[in-house]
């Protein structure tokens, strides 16, 4: 029998009765690392060497307009998987550490691989993928600074602006050909557009929008440490 003691004071059996009573709850009320949003992130990761070997050509060659047609599929599906994993998750709460850390990285993985794979292909000048690597690594540091000091931003209008962007140009750039070129058919001159000047507008119009969310996660940052600070 556990001895009861005065109102004011609390008896360790009890308390320890109620702890052992509350964990399973609390341990089943937390979603799992293995969820079906946080899997389809992980596919998507391992989707980008899948592009990235539909992209490769040897020294002095281009891909393909198959191989082009090919890795623009896989790419627009991990695209789609961005959006169905990011669904899930909060529709079913399977929002989880593990997945908000690897989301952003997949789409990071994706879209600056891709790009570099084009480099030597001339596909895409390689100082503009240099100018957005380097936006998207100087952010991905700053952002790991502020969790150290307890900082937390939210997502902005502009960086999603940026990721749609970035996600348009890169799809077009890796298309590359004319229409026609790429399903093998003759199509009218309205029809046969070609996704590679397009996709450089694009790419040019995202990384405008990359430097623009940029400064403002920089400036963001700065006014949540000084006033941290204070």
């Amino acid at each position: 029998m556990v001895a009861l003691r005065g109102p004011g004071c609390l008896n360790p059996a009890v308390m320890a009765q109620t702890a052992q009573a509350g964990a399973p709850a609390q341990a089943s009320a937390r979603p799992s690392i293995w969820n079906p949003a946080n899997i389809i992130t992980v596919i998507r990761i391992g989707l980008v060497p899948v592009v990235a070997a539909l992209l490769y050509a040897p020294q002095g060659e281009v891909p393909s307009p198959k191989a082009a047609l090919w890795a623009g599929m896989v790419f627009l599906i991990a695209f789609l998987g961005d959006a169905v994993d990011g669904y899930l998750a909060r529709r079913y709460s399977q929002i989880t550490p593990f997945g908000m850390l690897l989301d952003p990285l997949a789409d990071k993985l994706m879209i600056l691989v891709v790009l570099v794979m084009l480099v030597p292909s001339g596909w895409v000048p390689a100082w503009l993928v240099g100018l957005i690597l380097y936006r998207e690594v100087f952010i991905t540091g700053l952002r790991a600074a502020a969790v150290e000091r307890g900082v937390v931003i939210a997502s902005t209008k502009i960086s999603k602006y940026k990721t749609v962007y970035q996600s348009a140009a890169v799809m077009a750039c890796i298309l590359h050909y004319r229409a026609g070129e790429l399903l093998g058919i003759s199509l009218p001159p309205a029809l046969d557009a070609h996704f590679g000047g397009v996709g450089l507008v694009l790419l040019y119009a995202a990384a405008l929008v990359s430097m623009w969310s940029g400064v403002d996660y920089l400036l963001k940052f700065w006014k949540e440490l000084t006033r941290v600070d204070c």
